[in-house]
């Protein structure tokens, strides 16, 4: 366990706090971006973020990732604050948190074996793209400095990491944070800050009892946006937690993190906060600043809180300009560029699965509506290909009067119809075998297609015998195959 303790928590302490502190920065404005998407205090956001980012490094199944408010939950958000109010957040946000427990208890993490490679390239994709996009705000009807320091920010991110030795101690967007802040206060530059995103809180979160009426038409208010956000939420995280174990080639216990998220959210909810989960960007900017352990990301939460509270006066001067750049080096960083290289050489149903995400993704803002779609197409074009693999081989005996179907591969709702249209009904034999030895069913619709071939076989006069059902689809035939009952065959024929 002590080793355990030091592995998690203290075996890269430089570059866990210097992560941390990198995280905490780009942290802010994106905190106070999403609390006025969904259209409550700046505070209400930040608060999160620190309460999120320090629960989940405790209680969290993927160390090194960072979880704080986010805007695909805050758009969830949105009517439910302007139709009831910051209270009803609140306690639709404890109960999403108790929601992500309960999904962690009964293993739901486990359901991201699911989702295919190129739906999660599609939806790493389609997050670059949107990490970019919001920075376009940042950018349009601007003055040049504010360009020339976003160019210069990035040519800080990029060439510092070759300086010799300083290069590899210090993490390159906190230099180009710090620098470009430095340079913005001696020239006097008049650029947007973070101070002109919104006003800092002063105090600390304290803890606060939604103030809702504990009555069954309360729940049925926040019940179903705590559903969405329970989803929404845990899919991010998954599809997060997945991403970082990537990047540093370790695994996580994605129940775990379900029940982190959703202790984290019970938490936040009481403190003020509103709901949040794991955000690629930041775990991302964590990653690649040296962040590796639990360390980076308490140290992201309680420096977030330091700074917002304590340090507000220098935080407020920190220019837009450099956290953009910031935030352009995470999403050239997170897209997979190899994936458009990877085009000519992939499947055509993997390359649509990958452009559908991120297409979808893209155009409704919502991750959980683009991962859908990726994993249902997946499904689709999987039921389709395995389909087409089930044959049936015939061979009859020397005197004609036996014929043998041999059924190899899987039967189910997919290849149903081949399977039956593999049979010659109008062959006059005396018996037929129908073996699968080398067949497996998968499903009622399976089952309903051997039914009628066994009963139209019958009403030609030829007797029926199905050998080498393994134990699984004989249990399945058994339970549902009607074509040993003379009504149920009448129905299943259509009466005649």
């Amino acid at each position: 366990m002590i080793q355990s303790i030091k592995y998690n928590w203290f075996s890269n302490l430089r570059g866990d706090f210097l992560a941390g502190i990198v995280v905490a920065l780009a942290l802010v404005p994106e905190a106070i971006a999403f609390s006025i998407i969904a259209g409550v205090d700046p505070k209400v956001g930040l608060y999160a973020s620190f309460c999120i980012a320090v629960v989940t490094a405790f209680a969290g199944g993927r160390p090194g990732m960072i979880s704080a408010a986010t805007g695909a939950m805050a758009l969830l958000m949105v009517t439910l604050v302007k139709d009831h109010g910051l209270q009803y957040l609140l306690a639709a946000t404890v109960l999403t948190g108790l929601l992500q427990i309960l999904a962690g208890y009964l293993k739901l993490g486990n359901l991201m074996r699911f989702v295919s490679r190129s739906v999660v390239t599609g939806f790493v994709n389609a997050l670059a793209i949107l990490i970019f996009m919001a920075q376009l705000p940042e950018l349009t009807n601007v003055t040049w400095p504010v360009y020339a320091l976003t160019l210069a920010g990035l040519g800080i991110i990029y060439l510092f990491p070759y300086v010799p030795v300083i290069g590899k101690l210090l993490p390159s967007p906190l230099v180009c944070i710090i620098s470009i802040t430095a340079v913005a206060l001696v020239w006097g530059v008049d650029i947007r800050t973070v101070g002109d995103m919104g006003e800092l809180p002063d105090t600390l979160p304290v803890f606060l009892w939604p103030e809702v009426p504990l009555n069954l038409e309360t729940l049925l208010i926040i019940l179903p946006y705590s559903i969405m956000m329970m989803v929404v939420g845990l899919l991010e995280s998954m599809m997060t937690a997945t991403i970082v174990d990537d990047l540093t080639d370790t695994k996580s216990d994605k129940n775990r993190e379900c029940k982190g998220q959703g202790l984290a959210n019970t938490i936040t909810g009481f403190f003020g906060g509103m709901a949040g989960c794991a955000m690629i960007g930041q775990s991302i900017i964590n990653v690649k600043s040296g962040g590796r352990t639990r360390l980076s990301t308490l140290v992201a939460g309680v420096f977030l809180l330091i700074l917002v509270v304590f340090l507000a006066d220098w935080l407020s001067v920190i220019p837009m300009a450099a956290l953009v750049a910031v935030m352009i080096m995470v999403s050239i960083g997170t897209f997979s560029w190899d994936s458009v290289i990877n085009l000519k050489k992939h499947p055509l149903s993997t390359n649509i699965v990958m452009v559908t995400t991120v297409a979808v993704v893209v155009a409704t803002h919502n991750l959980a509506i683009g991962v859908f779609v990726g994993v249902l197409l997946a499904a689709l074009f999987f039921a389709n290909k395995v389909g087409h693999y089930m044959q049936v081989k015939k061979s009859i005996n020397a005197e004609g009067s036996e014929r043998t179907y041999q059924v190899v591969g899987q039967v189910f709702f997919a290849s149903s119809s081949k399977f039956l249209q593999s049979f010659d009904f109008k062959e006059v034999v005396d018996k037929v075998v129908i073996d699968l030895t080398r067949a497996h069913f998968w499903d009622i619709t399976a089952v309903e297609s051997l039914d009628r071939v066994i009963i139209k076989l019958r009403r030609e006069g030829a007797e029926v015998e199905v050998v080498g059902l393994n134990e699984a689809s004989a249990t399945l035939v058994d339970r549902f195959g009607v074509h040993d009952d003379p009504k149920e065959v009448e129905k299943l024929m259509g009466g005649h």
